[in-house]
């Protein structure tokens, strides 16, 4: 079961562009968003833990952003 609403998936697309948002497509479009947030979460770890933090900032996060 997915954690993020798939109503937000759609909600973004049709923000973005999209007329229509197939049932097929929010499922693949929540999918991947997740599997993009999960990555940058543990890239943003990463490099908090590598400066000696247990808690994320923001500069972790644009700095995974930058090389994910």
């Amino acid at each position: 079961m997915a954690d993020l609403p798939i109503a937000a998936v759609v909600r973004i697309a049709k923000k973005s562009g999209a007329e229509r948002v197939g049932s097929d497509a929010a499922v693949a479009l929540l999918e991947k968003a997740e599997d993009y947030i999960a990555c940058l979460a543990r890239e943003s770890n990463k490099l908090a833990m590598h400066a000696g933090r247990k808690t994320i900032k923001e500069e972790d996060v644009e700095l995974a952003v930058k090389s994910v």
